[in-house]
């Protein structure tokens, strides 16, 4: 019988082979294009730029709703009444997301809900470590697991380089506006997660190959990195030729794995096509 189950929201760009090992549960996200409004998970970033340009229009998105973490809730507890439902959040200052599964968790006690301070990749492993650990200490407490995803979540170097930046500019993501005028001069900004908040913390120069490169540099020179694994992300458009760069670059550097995760519809919305991102996880 399952002591904890898993949800996180569909910005968390978990594939569904790891959510089916872990037994973790999604609550949609949401893509707006013009008048239409549709879940996350079921609209490709593909699909987002190819509609959007049809309408002339940028995508717009909009957080996981109570009623989806209510239906979620009641449903899970349904089927393992005896389980704590463990809600890994995306960073709680870009969405109301968090906010709203706090508020369906109001006279359900036993739902518990903590801000991962991070989105998609960086939300993701965070949410498979922490069923990881789950399932290594079979017999951890509700205090056990949250003391392990405030570590945990404190580990996580997460960034991407954008294509372009008007993507963001619509959105409103950027905490700070120093890069906005970038593509103008050429201008790869790095984006990274810094409290939850997406920060743009460097410049880069030269191709979306260089660029993607000396970012994997940036990330790693931020602290002591788990050699185990990289996690790296792309949004449609991205050429295979920065890819394997990419992942000879990796494995020149010593990282014993890696794995690619095209983002879904909700993060395309944000970070435009083209882009690269990549996660890692500082050592303990």
């Amino acid at each position: 019988m399952s002591k904890f189950v898993i949800v996180a929201e569909s910005g968390a760009d978990i594939p569904v082979e790891v959510r089916e090992r872990y037994n973790i549960h999604i609550v949609p996200m949401h893509v707006i294009i013009g008048d239409e409004t549709m879940d996350d998970g079921t609209v490709s970033g593909h699909e987002v730029y190819e509609r959007s340009r049809a309408l002339g229009v940028m995508p717009k998105t909009s957080a996981a709703t109570l009623h989806g973490f209510v239906t979620m809730f009641d449903r899970l507890h349904e089927e393992y009444p005896d389980a704590t439902i463990l809600h890994v959040a995306y960073s709680s200052v870009t969405t109301c997301s968090y906010a709203s599964a706090l508020t369906a968790a109001q006279g359900r006690h036993y739902v518990v809900s903590i801000d991962t301070k991070s989105v998609s990749i960086g939300q993701s492993l965070v949410v498979v470590r922490t069923a990881q650990f789950i399932e290594e200490h079979p017999d951890a407490t509700v205090d056990d697991v949250l003391a392990f995803i405030e570590s945990m979540r404190d580990r996580v170097l997460l960034g991407f380089v954008p294509s372009d930046l008007a993507y963001l500019r619509a959105g409103g993501r950027l905490s700070n506006t120093q890069f906005l005028g970038a593509h103008l001069l050429k201008i790869k900004p790095v984006i990274e997660l810094v409290d939850g908040n997406f920060v743009a913390t460097k410049k880069l120069r030269g191709s979306m190959k260089r660029a993607a490169l000396h970012f994997i540099d940036h990330l790693m020179s931020e602290g002591t990195v788990n050699m185990e694994r990289i996690g790296l992300a792309y949004s449609d458009g991205l050429g295979q030729d920065i890819k394997d760069a990419v992942e000879e670059y990796v494995t020149k550097l010593g990282f014993k794995s890696f794995d690619w995760v095209e983002v879904g519809g909700m993060v395309s919305s944000h970070c435009g096509p083209c882009a690269f991102g990549a996660v890692m996880e500082k050592q303990a």
